[in-house]
């Protein structure tokens, strides 16, 4: 079982900078695969970027060039540095892990979610 603790959102302008933070307690994240997903009011979730054990990294097109997934197997946290953020960013951001090397970019995919952490771009 692995908990997901996600912090880091808030409130910033366009073309500003955030990053979030995906906490894993009662275990480490050796072995998973760890995801950030959004969901805008009325939207479905999206996939956002992922992030494999062995730390290989795939984004979602949207974000490509703003958006940098990174871990710290020390300290079992995987941060979403996001640069460069626009009104369309805003939205509930939560992390998902799954066992498993291989990166997937569909929600069903992820067996452990978090609680979600809100980020509102103002324009």
């Amino acid at each position: 079982q692995v908990q997901l603790v996600e912090s880091g959102g808030g409130l910033v302008q366009a073309g500003g900078s955030l990053r979030l933070s995906c906490a894993a307690s009662k275990r480490t994240f050796s072995g998973y695969t760890v995801g950030w997903f959004r969901q805008a009011p009325g939207k479905e979730r999206e996939f956002v970027a992922a992030i494999s054990w062995d730390g290989v990294t795939y984004y979602a097109d949207s974000v490509k060039g703003r958006f940098t997934i990174s871990g710290d197997n020390a300290k079992n946290t995987v941060y979403l540095q996001m640069n460069s953020l626009k009104p369309e960013d805003t939205a509930g951001y939560y992390c998902a892990a799954r066992e498993g090397l291989f990166i997937k970019t569909a929600a069903s995919r992820y067996d452990y979610w978090g609680q979600g952490t809100q980020v509102i771009i103002s324009s």
